[in-house]
């Protein structure tokens, strides 16, 4: 990690109830086999946008001394509550017009979900002005945030042409760093009645001009390697090409059923594969054994989609116990799960996933993390961003403990308070 500047804005946080560092190694750490590093009692140093020093309470005099020299510009307190992390949400779909709100009331009066429904906001999209997309972008990442998400992923896949796609990962870049491009999302109509276009052929637009005009504006490449989109062999040639024009991979996979699309990310070392509802023995045993020198390929899971099409949850308990490394994500889109709420999906994992909640508040912060290739998010460690989540309540325990209430209770981001209230506030 970068060593901690001192450009004299220091914020140190005191009365800490339960600090969660995802740092084993921290000051006053429960117990050093403990992933969270929870530290009970706790303050928070901010400096510079980084995390200059986190530990027990009891210790923070002689550790703001230690590390900054001088008092801190303001103190605040927060009075027992819990911190976190902010959330890492690693997969979402937010450059979209239109809503599907007739299909989800469909959905739950017993009609199976399936992939056809992208094309109806592929349409609304191509349809909407940048302003409109734009607005509706922000809106959704200032929701996610009021909610404690301070990193996230945003894809493209509601263009389905060059032109479209293009403004779609423009947009998306606007408002985050980890945009990706994903043009093979589904095969697009060719016009309102007319059957798919030729899969290959469209992949061909997606590997050649398509590739070449979203590259600059994107990190990652990402398909959909599904039944009724792409197939492995469709799926390899636009990772493939992806990649060799410096994009790092990632994969749609075994969301809908059984499929080679989770061995086909571990082969060609993606970040991450998503959904993996349907998991073979051999995906476990190949995610689990990708991890090599704390790099591999992240199982994301995505829990709001089976909550929002009654799909089965993914077995996460499956995974963790072989050694896979998990992320949860909200996969926010407006068609199979329309919630950018990182909160329910902690509870979900919990309730519906076989999680602890240590591990569901680390999958959504540091698995989400881990499945972007970042170690500058996802923890509270010395020199990581000031990502800061105060939660209303004494322990992150209540994340899924109420679910569905508003804990969020005070959020800074890169050391900026950006969201709620930051409790009793004293000079330094």
């Amino acid at each position: 990690m970068p060593e901690v500047e001192h450009p004299g804005d220091a914020t140190l946080i005191l009365g800490i109830g339960e600090l969660t560092t995802n740092a084993p190694g921290t000051d006053g750490a429960v117990g050093p086999d403990d992933p969270t590093g929870v530290v009970r009692d706790a303050a928070l140093l901010l400096d510079g946008g980084r995390v200059a020093w986190a530990g027990p309470e009891s210790a923070c005099a002689a550790g703001v001394e230690r590390v900054l020299g001088r008092a801190p510009d303001r103190v605040v307190e927060v009075d027992g509550r819990a911190v976190v992390p902010g959330f890492v949400d690693s997969h979402t779909h937010l450059v979209f017009a239109g809503d599907r709100s007739a299909e989800f009331e469909a959905r739950m009066a017993g009609r199976l979900y399936t992939a056809g429904g992208i094309r109806t906001t592929v349409a609304a999209t191509r349809a909407a002005s940048d302003d409109a997309l734009r607005a509706n972008l922000r809106r959704h990442v200032a929701e996610a945030l009021a909610q404690g998400t301070t990193t996230l992923e945003v894809k493209s896949g509601y263009g389905l042409n060059v032109a479209d796609e293009e403004r779609s990962v423009r947009l998306a870049r606007e408002v985050t760093e980890e945009v990706t491009f994903l043009g093979a999302h589904v095969v697009p109509t060719r016009s309102a009645g007319d059957a798919p276009a030729d899969r290959d052929a469209y992949v061909d637009l997606v590997t050649g001009d398509m590739l070449a005009a979203c590259a600059p504006h994107a990190r990652w490449v990402d398909v959909f390697c599904e039944i009724g989109a792409f197939t492995p062999e469709q799926a390899r040639r636009v990772l493939t090409a992806g990649a060799a024009a410096g994009l790092g991979v990632r994969v749609h996979a075994n969301q809908l059923g059984p499929g080679q699309g989770v061995r086909l990310a571990v082969e060609l070392g993606a970040a991450s594969v998503d959904h993996c509802t349907y998991l073979s023995d051999d995906d476990v045993a190949a995610l689990a054994g990708s991890w090599r020198d704390g790099e591999g390929t992240v199982a994301t899971l995505l829990p709001g989609v089976e909550f929002s099409t009654r799909h089965p949850y993914p077995d996460a308990r499956r995974l963790l116990d072989a050694g896979a490394v998990v992320a949860i994500a909200s996969d926010c889109n407006p068609g199979s799960s329309y919630t950018s709420s990182m909160p329910l999906m902690v509870a979900l994992a919990v309730r519906e996933m076989g999680m602890t909640v240590a591990e569901a508040v680390w999958a959504a912060t540091a698995g989400g993390a881990r499945a972007l290739r970042r170690d500058d998010v996802g923890h509270l460690g010395r020199g990581a961003r000031a990502d800061v989540v105060v939660l209303d309540a004494p322990s992150r325990t209540h994340l899924a403990y109420r679910p569905g209430v508003p804990l969020v209770h005070a959020v800074w981001r890169d050391g900026h308070q950006v969201v709620g209230r930051s409790g009793r506030t004293a000079p330094g």
